[in-house]
């Protein structure tokens, strides 16, 4: 093929090198609009995955860089005047002007023209006259903005200001130095590259930057040219770690990252590479790596697939949802970075934990193999003694309640009641969840009227029969197991009246149903019934109804009450600006609509047994634009704990049927961490993380960090009931936070062979 590459930054070099190399028939142009020798920054970081992929397809390649690496194991934390190191993490990082220097020599070697100081032609003038067309130019790629149908990009800006920098101090480690300056909260990245240099990005929220640095920032000099100002003033704030040593300039300007996404990489015969198609924030080290490893991938599939349109569909099947996977961890760790000023209360120790697991991808156990001695240090400073105790198993106090461990049976709907009854069915399953080792296990939504239900087959608490229901179920969980239990009270609101979840969720019952309310007439989506809008006389009687249903669940014996403002149930359809249009006092601004939240908290808060303590459920965000997000939800969490509210349970969504969420890994935590480190530090409220959390390594990952002080999990309890003991199991622990049935006591030590007993 005759192969065009836009681009001579590692990625597209390293494309050209391999091409050639597997088949020396291959005529491969490369344009680079820079001189050899020019380029942004001073190291890149390469994993040992990386790196080996690279050995297995180019050994020279491999072996060139081999020799200039630098590694190191420890990652240093430098923080409230202490240092605190995690070692075991295994860097290799070199020089970028080495890495280009390599894959240039390289080219050469094979045959590969490459034409420097040279613009790329026109790219329908490439896909004329070429096979394929790689665009490997950037993440300002002039290629993907020439076709913006076709790609169709996003991109987002980051909320920091940060400069790369180099330095002749040569660190001993990956060295993350944060400091409160008088303008705000300053972070420090670094790591050595070669014998004599080390890199430094210096990086810090907007904010912080106009205070500290915009009055001298050079924003206006020649490309090229170094801005003196604000690296004196950078080697001013960091002397004492610099030591004297030198910061070097290299094209060294304020920047904000851009994250870019785009939602198709290919156009025919062109196709994008590297930072053309996707980019990951430099706090994880991937740009460089991200675009050597779409150049292995591509170049063996030209090799492997039997033409250009299989090997183009097959690159990009194979390495977008890796892409988008390390795309989740940098914009992880590139928010904890913008929001670090809501961490610098922490600890020191739980601070460097918290910095080091920040992407979810180190986490507690994988970490324990890398430095069991660090990690025994943050769990002493966590459980306050020497005694190993994993985070999850240690005790709680909820309010006044105290829980034997942190981990939650989440609130999940079973749609298994007759009449709003809860049955034996209910009675096996919360009752084999507290068997299950959880300190505290809470029943589905449990409504608050027949007409407040989800389903027809909905649990309630609204008649004498349902509360002798619920008391039975009280009293199994109390009788059996040290467990505690909770009820969570709502109204279906906008979205009742509907199918069982197996027969079509959220889908309007074909016959047998009944009117529905909510705050404005909006309907759940076009499908749904349009809400009658309650009024003020009805929102009365409602809020009795939930107090009547709190007397009930108070003489049942529940431990814990979570009123579900969540979800798009009705007190969650009225904190949305989505479904709450209303004109009065109870619509507007986010005060008027939390008004009757509130007001339906403090007459439950009045029911509730003082000593008892009560959760909130709350979305954090709507997943839909116009709609709320964090910034609301701390606000709304805030307004509830000032109310009497023991605990915040952080969820998200499902208050429009067009949402749009971010699927993922522990994807709602990030909302519980703002609102544990805002909120909960500030009013002494507990924060409940729930969603997609499906390990005991999360679990002990998000405590041993403070981004929550308990998890709630759903769907793993109805793989294992016996989850939580099981967890204990698996990490060799038994103490008073995992205490076995003595029936099933047995079952806590691995199955022996020979005759049972």
């Amino acid at each position: 093929m005759r192969i065009a590459v836009i681009g001579g930054g590692p990625g597209g070099l390293y494309l050209a090198a391999l091409v050639r190399g597997i088949d020396p028939a291959h005529e491969v142009t490369v344009w680079e609009q820079n001189a050899p020798d020019d380029t942004f920054g001073f190291g890149v970081v390469f994993s040992d995955e990386t790196l080996g992929g690279i050995e297995h397809a180019d050994p020279e390649v491999y072996r060139a860089m081999q020799r200039r690496f630098a590694r190191w194991d420890d990652i240093d934390v430098h923080y409230r005047g202490t240092v605190l190191t995690s070692g075991g993490h295994g860097f290799a990082a070199m020089s970028r002007k080495e890495l280009l220097a390599i894959l240039q020599r390289r080219c050469a070697d094979l045959g590969v023209t490459v034409h420097f100081r040279a613009p790329a032609p026109d790219p329908e003038l490439l896909r004329a006259s070429y096979d394929l067309v790689v665009a490997a130019d950037g993440a300002h790629s002039r290629t993907r903005g020439t076709y913006p149908q076709v790609f169709r990009p996003s991109v987002q800006t980051g909320r920091c200001r940060y400069m790369w920098l180099g330095t002749d101090l040569v660190l001993g480690s990956f060295t993350f130095d944060v400091r409160r300056t008088e303008h705000g909260v300053v972070q420090l990245h670094g790591y050595p590259y070669d014998e004599r240099h080390s890199t430094v990005i210096v990086e810090m929220h907007e904010d912080v930057w106009q205070r500290g640095f915009a009055d001298i920032a050079d924003l206006g000099r020649a490309p090229g040219e170094n801005d003196d100002k604000s690296i004196a003033l950078v080697r001013e704030m960091f002397a004492d770690l610099l030591d004297g040593h030198q910061l070097i300039g290299n094209n060294s300007r304020w920047l904000s990252f851009p994250t870019v996404r785009t939602e198709s990489w290919r156009h025919g015969n062109l196709v994008l590479l590297g930072d053309a198609a996707h980019t990951a924030h430099f706090s994880i080290g991937s740009g460089t790596k991200l675009a050597m490893e779409d150049a292995l991938a591509l170049a063996a599939c030209l090799h492997e697939q039997p033409g250009l349109d299989a090997a183009l569909t097959a690159y990009e099947q194979q390495r977008r949802p890796l892409v988008a996977s390390t795309q989740r961890a940098a914009t992880a760790s590139q928010t904890w970075f913008e929001d670090i000023g809501h961490y610098t209360h922490q600890d020191p120790v739980q601070f460097a934990f918290n910095i080091i697991t920040r992407s979810r991808r180190v986490t507690y156990d994988n970490l324990r193999l890398r430095d069991p001695g660090f990690v025994a240090r943050v769990e002493t400073w966590f459980t306050g003694n020497h005694e190993r105790c994993p985070p999850m198993f240690q005790p709680f106090r909820l309010g006044g309640l105290p829980l034997r461990n942190r981990v939650i049976v989440s609130a999940m709907d079973m749609y298994r009641a007759r009449d709003g009854l809860p049955t034996d069915f209910h009675l096996v399953h919360l009752g084999s969840k507290a068997l299950g080792g959880a300190g505290l296990v809470m029943t589905e939504m449990v409504c608050v009227s027949p007409t407040g239900r989800i389903t027809p087959g909905c649990t309630g608490l609204y008649t004498a029969e349902q509360e002798a229901g619920w008391a039975r179920i009280v009293e199994f969980v109390h009788g059996h197991t040290g467990a505690r239990i909770g009820v969570q009270l709502g109204h279906s609101g906008r979205k009742g009246s509907t199918r069982l979840m197996w027969e079509g969720m959220d889908d309007p019952l074909p016959a047998g149903g009944w009117e529905v309310v909510g705050p404005s007439p909006i309907p759940y989506s076009p499908a749904n019934q349009v809400p009658r809008e309650l009024t003020v006389e009805e929102m009365a009687t409602i809020k009795e109804q939930f107090a009547a249903a709190a007397r009930r669940a108070a003489r049942a014996g529940f431990d814990v009450l979570e009123l579900h403002c969540a979800h798009g149930y009705l007190l969650s359809s009225f904190i949305s600006p989505l479904s709450n249009t209303r004109t009065d006092r109870y619509g507007g601004c986010l005060a008027n609509r939390l008004r009757y939240p509130l007001e339906v908290f403090d007459a439950v808060r009045a029911a509730w047994p003082a000593g008892r303590p009560i959760t909130v459920r709350i979305s954090a965000t709507d997943w839909y634009e116009g709609g709320t997000d964090v910034d609301d939800a701390v606000e709304v969490a805030r307004a509830f704990a000032q109310h009497g509210a023991a605990g915040i349970d952080v969820s998200t969504g499902q208050v429009v049927k067009a949402e749009r969420p971010e699927f993922g890994r522990s994807y709602q935590t990030p909302y519980a961490d703002r609102i544990r480190n805002e909120v909960g530090r500030e009013l002494g409220v507990a924060v409940i993380a729930v969603g997609a959390i499906s390990s005991w390594d999360d679990v002990n990952s998000i405590l041993l960090a403070g981004r929550a002080d308990l998890c709630a999990l759903g769907r793993p309890h109805l793989y294992d009931p016996q989850w939580t003991l099981h967890a204990a199991a698996e990490q060799g622990y038994s103490g008073p936070g995992a205490v076995w049935p003595d029936p099933f006591a047995a079952g806590s030590r691995p199955p022996q062979t020979g005759r049972p007993r």
